[in-house]
């Protein structure tokens, strides 16, 4: 993946967000590129698939805040 893949792709956020949150880019293979949805031109950051699965089920399962 290179920067000029990410200018073209569909950027899309949680209903739930009000305005204000981040985007993903579906349709990359294996992995999930994620932006903040007030800075569009800014700083993209790239998960694995598995890494957002599990960042996406943890959200959904009401988990706490862990600090790495």
């Amino acid at each position: 993946m290179n920067s000029s893949d990410l200018g073209a792709a569909p950027w899309i956020k949680s209903s739930y967000s009000g305005g204000n949150c981040i985007e993903v880019a579906p349709g990359f293979p294996g992995v999930v590129p994620v932006r903040d949805s007030k800075v569009p031109c800014g700083p993209v950051v790239v998960f694995s698939g598995v890494s957002w699965a599990s960042f996406v089920a943890g959200v959904k399962g009401g988990a706490e805040r862990q600090v790495l």
